[in-house]
């Protein structure tokens, strides 16, 4: 009796001291910093393409250090740069978020908006533009929103970006700042949503005038031309010319071109190098990582996508923008090293979406392709509605590959949307290069299966959304016949890069399937913080373990 006592007494002490250990047991460590970077336009294959030269500091660093997610693909659809930012950090999709593209039709307006359109504010800092830019219309929270609720606003958000779009939804509704440029002077800026004024730090940064000492530069291949063996020759009928060109080859003259037009940078590897720029001057100008708090920096480097769909994936340019960026990446991680310190900070890297190969291209080497013209069958399923159900504009609008039907028309002729979509579904499938039409309102008796209907469901907002669904072949395309664009359910727009590095992070190249929508939930876990609002992704496990 007296052992089984003491043996009792012996298991209380443990699970008192165990209980007493856990209870009391720290959470991990947090970072200073988290950083964000979108690369606007990079399908995944670009950390392998080119990589015979890269630095051993830009994406050889991120792979060689970081957590490597080689399986990771959009889930929704369509595959653009509003969506994408949204759904990297919100968690969510376009059915829940809102951003259901670039732009989409108001019915109540009737015309066409941007994703970040709100003319209730305007522009503040040193341009010209309207300004008329806010996160309104993003409606889930974001991660970078949480983290500033988490902490009482103490910690602070910058987001930065060429474009509207990729600044203001990656930032969220309530940063410490979100910044973009203004073609027209080439200046950061901001709208009143976010101040009523720039911080000294950005006005002295735009008085600096970068962007014309960048243009100011001829822009020639940072390798002997020889060496860009991935790429097609430098002049191809498919890449398109910058205006005041004769033809779209090395080297382009920079500042004969841009005179009058600072919005140039952005179709140049040079957007990418001021964006970075501005983003070691918030790290500077608003003391990010150096708090009680963890902070959140937002980049994304547009120009990639720019210099694509000017040029196409196959171009020398292309390779060039990318081989630039390594370098520079190179540099901003060093930059990181000194100034938050390494260890202390956290880098995730995507992209919104892939892209396609030039149509010409795939022509060219009898790769099957083509280019849809979209308004010219717009207008004749007009004359066949018309001719069907009586006159009147039936089609107001198409975007996004859908087609917007007049519902006031409907109502005034009395014709069901199902009417409607009996007569179009079968005459549209006629035309080449369509693989399917799809109601929008009833995809669950669609003939479209597994993968491609999660992303049609994900993608359909119910008042945003058209209402009939186009589904093209492999590699067609609108109405694009020069440079390259993207939007499809297809895996050259799908299939993206997904790196995590840093902090506790462990080295691991992981080939398990991830959605774009795991990256906010993940970074959520990473700091101990609630998801965004809409978020419906899980946790990258191995990335938070310990």
């Amino acid at each position: 009796m007296r052992y089984r006592a003491l043996f009792s007494l012996i298991i209380l002490c443990i699970l008192a001291v165990s209980f007493n250990s856990c209870g009391n047991r720290a959470p991990g460590k947090k970072p200073k910093l988290v950083v964000g970077i979108v690369v606007d336009q990079m399908r995944w294959d670009y950390l392998y393409r080119y990589s015979s030269k890269y630095s051993k500091n830009g994406f050889k660093r991120l792979m060689r250090e970081g957590y490597n997610c080689q399986n990771t693909h959009i889930n929704y659809f369509p595959s653009y740069t509003g969506p994408g930012h949204a759904c990297v950090y919100t968690g969510s999709v376009p059915s829940i978020h809102g951003i259901a593209g670039n732009a989409w039709y108001n019915r109540d307006l009737k015309k066409q908006i941007n994703c970040v359109e709100d003319t209730s504010v305007s522009m503040v800092g040193l341009g010209t533009m309207a300004g008329h830019i806010s996160p309104r219309n993003l409606l889930s929270t974001t991660i970078t929103d949480e983290l500033r609720l988490a902490t009482n606003f103490k910690s602070k958000v910058v987001a930065v970006a060429l474009k509207d779009r990729s600044a203001v939804l990656p930032g969220g509704h309530h940063p410490t700042g979100a910044y973009f440029v203004d073609g027209t002077t080439g200046n950061f800026i901001t709208t009143s949503w976010y101040m009523k004024e720039v911080p000294a730090w950005v006005n002295d940064f735009n008085h600096l005038n970068l962007t014309r000492k960048y243009l100011d530069q001829d822009w020639n291949t940072m390798l002997p031309i020889d060496q860009y063996t991935e790429s097609t020759k430098d002049d191809e009928p498919y890449e398109r010319s910058y205006e005041g060109e004769s033809k779209p080859v090395f080297p382009h003259h920079l500042g004969k071109i841009s005179r009058g037009h600072p919005d140039v940078i952005s179709y140049t590897p040079f957007g990418n190098s001021i964006t970075l720029d501005f983003a070691k001057a918030a790290i500077a100008g608003e003391h990010l990582g150096s708090g009680s708090f963890t902070d959140f920096l937002a980049i994304s480097l547009s120009s990639t996508d720019l210099v694509g769909h000017q040029f196409g994936p196959n171009s020398i340019e292309a390779e060039d923008c990318f081989l630039r960026l390594d370098r520079e990446l190179g540099d901003f991680f060093s930059y990181l090293d000194q100034t938050v310190g390494k260890g202390n900070y956290v880098v995730f890297l995507t992209a919104d979406h892939g892209v396609s190969h030039s149509i010409d291209f795939n022509v060219e080497n009898q790769i099957p392709s083509g280019v849809f013209k979209i308004d010219s069958v717009a207008d004749k399923v007009n004359v066949m509605l018309a001719d069907k159900f009586g006159a009147g504009q039936w089609v107001v609008s198409h975007e996004n590959m859908q087609l917007y039907l007049n519902r006031d028309l409907m109502a005034e002729k009395k014709v069901t949307e199902a009417e409607i979509f009996d007569v179009v579904r079968p005459y549209m499938m006629n035309f080449e290069g369509i693989a399917d039409v799809i109601d929008l309102k009833n995809i669950a008796n669609s003939q479209v299966q597994g993968d491609i209907r999660v992303k049609l469901t994900n993608g359909f907002n119910l008042k945003r959304s058209g209402d009939f669904q186009i589904l093209y072949n492999p590699a067609w395309v609108e109405s694009f016949t020069q440079g390259a664009t993207h939007g499809s359910s297809y895996a050259y727009d799908t299939h993206i890069p997904l790196l995590f590095m840093g902090g506790k992070i462990q080295h691991r190249e992981d080939y398990s399937p991830v959605d774009m929508t795991d990256i906010a939930p993940t970074i959520a876990a990473l700091l101990h913080i609630q998801e965004p609002s809409g978020s419906i992704g899980k946790v990258i496990a191995p990335v938070v373990a310990r």
